[in-house]
């Protein structure tokens, strides 16, 4: 299949395992921004998508990658969560968790749009979670707006813990 835009995919095309991941610039809860190709150079990683900081399935996520967290880092893989939320949420949102790995605001829902995790119409993301390699190709996608806490087992699996 063809992609005549080469920085992100058309909404009716899902990325898939094998894609180059679109790479962005957001704000997070560091006080800093995070560029995907500059900050994560060389590096896997996780990204998950979730709708909403402070909702059932969102904290049940959040608490999962926050407990399995250490296999994460064990085999050198940050974790980030991105949402339209804002810094000062996802700031409130870390410290009641005690989330030890970063939140990323897409306040406009540009990034989360180019990663196909956008809620049409409500400006909201799906949850959805990627695993993406050194060289920020898709290794795993994982989609489920129910199942959270599936969603970390699924990485912990195909990265081998």
């Amino acid at each position: 299949m063809k992609n005549s835009n080469q920085h992100s995919p058309p909404t009716n095309m899902a990325l898939k395992v094998g894609d180059n991941a679109p790479n962005f610039t957001l704000k997070s809860t560091s006080g800093n921004t995070l560029t995907l190709d500059q900050d994560l150079k060389d590096t896997a990683c996780i990204l998950y998508f979730y709708p909403k900081d402070f909702t059932p399935g969102c904290n049940a996520e959040a608490c999962e990658f926050r407990d399995h967290f250490e296999e994460f880092r064990d085999v050198d893989i940050p974790v980030f969560g991105i949402s339209t939320d804002s810094i000062p949420t996802h700031m409130k949102f870390k410290t009641k968790y005690k989330l030890p790995f970063e939140l990323l605001s897409d306040k406009s829902g540009k990034v989360t749009k180019s990663y196909d995790a956008i809620i049409p119409l409500l400006n909201l993301a799906k949850r959805t979670t990627y695993l993406l390699d050194k060289d920020h190709n898709i290794k795993a996608v994982y989609n489920d707006m129910f199942g959270a806490r599936n969603h970390i087992k699924a990485m912990l699996e195909e990265i081998g813990q």
